[in-house]
């Protein structure tokens, strides 16, 4: 039986959905998919295996073989693939925007469309990605949409590399995010849009306190927590 205690987060690069699903899941003592590290990691090895998205395939069998585990330490959410742990090395704006190509293929994402409602069958799950509203769990009780404009987006994204060590410059930033945005909303299925009941949240001039407090108002509303 599906449960429909699920709450899901889409929305595009830079608009907060990681720390956001993370800090809903910990306030609810929920589970929180990260299904984004997913992609970023079937993406990694398939670079590191020189695959490029033309290897449709050869890439829809990494993500279906590819041994792929989240577990939550300190309160990061933490990435297994295969017998490594490459947390650090899939938030690199590389692998970022070779994801979002490989995420783009029909049969990658059909290859873990299972593994994804697998670990959100038994509800209590905060499900954060491109298309978790319209796609993956369309029977969730509540469905958020967050967006910013791509400036403070990118600026955002520039503070989170900044804090884990990584340089990154600000303009190129903003440039792969417009690219992401692009490639996301106009790939062959599964395009980022807001699923038809999703509550859209434009973070643009609102901070990230303010906007985990209105999804954790409306999800103490939906379900009564």
């Amino acid at each position: 039986m599906k449960s429909d205690k699920i709450i899901t987060i889409d929305g595009p690069a830079g608009s907060g959905k990681s720390t956001l699903a993370l800090n809903l899941a910990q306030a609810f003592g929920w589970v929180c998919l990260d299904t984004g590290a997913l992609y970023r990691a079937v993406a990694l090895v398939a670079l590191e295996r020189g695959l490029t998205p033309s290897d449709r395939q050869e890439a829809a069998e990494l993500a279906r073989t590819l041994d792929l585990r989240l577990y939550v330490e300190e309160g990061k959410t933490l990435v297994v693939a295969g017998d490594r742990e490459v947390s650090s090395l899939i938030r690199t704006p590389e692998i970022s925007n070779f994801a979002s190509l490989f995420s783009a293929l029909p049969e990658v994402r059909e290859a873990l469309v299972d593994a994804q409602r697998n670990l959100g069958s038994r509800g209590e799950v905060v499900a954060e990605g491109r298309d978790m509203g319209t796609v993956i769990f369309p029977w969730a009780a509540l469905k958020f949409f967050l967006t910013a404009e791509a400036k403070v987006r990118a600026y955002r994204r520039h503070l989170q590399l900044a804090r884990e060590g990584i340089v990154a410059e600000l303009e190129k930033l903003e440039e792969d995010i417009l690219i992401r945005d692009h490639n996301d909303s106009s790939r062959e299925t599964a395009q980022l849009k807001p699923a038809p009941d999703a509550f859209i949240i434009d973070g643009t001039n609102l901070s990230a306190f303010e906007v985990e407090t209105i999804m954790i108002g409306e999800a103490k509303r939906v379900f009564g927590l």
